[in-house]
């Protein structure tokens, strides 16, 4: 699955337990009718993807979606739910990249041969 809009946020890395598990989140903001604030978490060596990116750039992430359960002291049962990164794309770079550009209008010489007379079987 791909989450893909504009970082809204990026959070520093944080580490927790003795054995040193590292998270990193980022929200992006979705360009929709309804924009959605998603949280993506990154965990382990995949935190360091996010080191190259900024607040406002546009991304496409790789994501995964995991749930867990968890029995609370008193025996009730519980449902999570995280939203995990795996890659991160810039789109602002694609974009630049697309393809062979195009030159400007002015750049073509006028049309000055026209025939209003010609037939022509375009419906519109």
């Amino acid at each position: 699955m791909e989450v893909q809009g504009k970082i809204k946020m990026i959070g520093q890395t944080q580490t927790f337990g003795s054995n040193g598990f590292r998270k990193r989140e980022v929200v992006v903001t979705t360009e929709e009718q309804y924009p959605q604030h998603i949280l993506v978490e990154f965990v382990q060596d995949k935190c360091d993807l996010l080191n190259n990116y900024g607040v406002g750039q546009p991304v496409k992430i790789g994501v995964n979606l995991r749930g867990r359960e968890w029995v609370n002291p008193q025996g009730e049962t519980k449902y999570f739910n995280s939203i995990q990164g795996w890659r991160i794309e810039n789109l602002a770079a694609q974009s630049q990249q697309g393809g062979a550009p195009v030159p400007p209008a002015d750049q073509f010489e006028p049309a000055n041969n026209l025939n209003d007379e010609d037939y022509d079987d375009l419906p519109f």
